[in-house]
């Protein structure tokens, strides 16, 4: 279903919402167990269609090296089977996770004789919007199903098969509970106007997640007309101060940089104290250099031999390549108008044993995610215990860092009486 008319795209997102409304509606009271069902038999389901998403993600990368896409969007793109397993693991880590929903978040009695509480409910139904990354079908379709809320899931055009044959597995997770094949939709269309009339659907998507690149979460957040969990870009600092560990450094440096160049988590900026390269010299540099890291240098570190002599825009930039810019500063202030200046408020990183610059790092930075002594790439839901996550949001409203199923909830107050009325 291609060459759509906004009419059409309308229409299809219209007919879609309605369905993942009604949906929704029987998710939000759906018991802990019909949820975790869904999730197990999903996962199996995975583990049994192996060869079928393979065969079709073999039909993605092909499109896509026609498309020309850049090496780190086929990366991301690309599955095999121990990332199926992934997918598979992760549904299972989320199914075993506490029910998120109906959770009392707090309560209380007030003088005149009524009880208060504020409890978790759904969110409703989110859409998902995203490039390249077809394991976000199964992620995001999880979390949102462990929280009660319907998912509509647009995935790129270049992941469209891969994305189809693992929700036709999530389909049959739900079959298997008894829950309805509506609570995970898929946009069946390579089309771009489906985008457009997901971001015009008030009344029937309640939040939209857009994971992609720079340009996909910009319009998004120019264009939406209902609510947007997002960030623009992981511009991840890494910071190695004074008092940083050698050895730690050494190991957490190359890690950040060099495990998977093309996610969000990757260090985009190594920034080193001047004493601690006075002590230490260049060796953070040459690590990187002899991993075949591209280190774009200023000042004194461009004297390194087969550095790159940085350019003012190569600070601020996400290169979700094997390209680093670095820089010398002056003790954790400068460090920190640095990341002030050039982060995007995704993820920082200090690698220090002292406790009061760490604090500092920590108190003065509003990063969604700050760290210290450990790699920028532990940036991710599973990492964080959440078996899996939606997106890594980076505003300040409801939900911020990955996102996982907890934060897929809203919440409505119960307010118990006896007769109780108001003087």
């Amino acid at each position: 279903m291609n060459d759509l008319t906004q009419t059409d795209a309308d229409a299809l997102i219209a007919r879609i919402g309605a369905d993942a409304r009604a949906a929704a509606q029987v998710l939000a009271e759906t018991s802990a167990e019909r949820k975790h069902a869904a999730l197990i038999g999903a996962a199996d389901a995975l583990k049994a269609g192996e060869d079928a998403i393979l065969d079709a993600n073999a039909e993605d990368l092909v499109f896509a090296e026609e498309k020309g896409l850049a090496p780190a969007m086929i990366d991301r793109l690309k599955l095999d089977p121990s990332r199926i397993r992934a997918m598979a693991e992760g549904l299972r880590a989320v199914a075993e996770q506490p029910d998120p929903v109906g959770r009392v978040l707090a309560e209380w009695d007030r003088p005149n004789g009524l009880h208060i509480q504020r409890v978790a409910t759904p969110l409703g139904v989110i859409g998902v919007i995203y490039e390249s990354r077809p394991n976000v079908t199964a992620d995001a379709a999880a979390l949102a199903l462990k929280a009660g809320n319907a998912v509509i899931l647009r995935g790129g055009s270049e992941s469209l098969n891969s994305a189809q044959a693992i929700h036709a597995c999530l389909l049959q997770g739900l079959r298997q509970a008894g829950l309805p094949e509506a609570a995970v939709q898929m946009i069946p269309t390579r089309d771009r106007s489906a985008v457009g009339a997901m971001l015009r659907a008030q009344g029937l998507i309640d939040v939209i997640v857009p994971r992609g690149g720079k340009g996909l979460v910009g319009r998004v957040q120019a264009e939406a007309r209902v609510p947007v969990f997002a960030h623009l870009e992981g511009i991840c600092h890494v910071f190695a101060d004074r008092d940083a560990d050698l050895e730690k450094a050494r190991r957490v440096v190359l890690n950040a940089k060099t495990r998977r160049t093309g996610i969000c988590g990757s260090a985009e900026c190594l920034l080193i104290d001047w004493q601690f390269y006075t002590k230490h010299g260049p060796v953070l540099i040459e690590d990187l250099l002899a991993a075949g890291v591209e280190v774009r240098a200023e000042g004194e570190l461009a004297s390194i031999p087969g550095t790159a002599k940085a350019e003012p825009d190569d600070f601020g930039r996400e290169y979700l390549d094997m390209i680093i810019a670095a820089k010398l500063v002056d003790g954790v202030d400068e460090a920190i108008a640095h990341i002030r200046k050039y982060g995007s408020g995704h993820t920082e990183a200090i690698l220090t044993e002292n406790d009061a610059t760490a604090d500092l790092f920590f108190k003065r930075l509003d990063s969604a995610i700050l760290m210290r002594n450990a790699s920028t790439q532990f940036a991710d839901g599973g990492e964080f215990g959440m078996g899996a996550e939606i997106g890594i949001a980076t505003g300040k409203m409801h939900a911020r860092g990955p996102v996982g199923a907890e934060q897929l909830t809203s919440f409505k107050y119960l307010v118990t009486g006896d007769g109780t009325v108001r003087s």
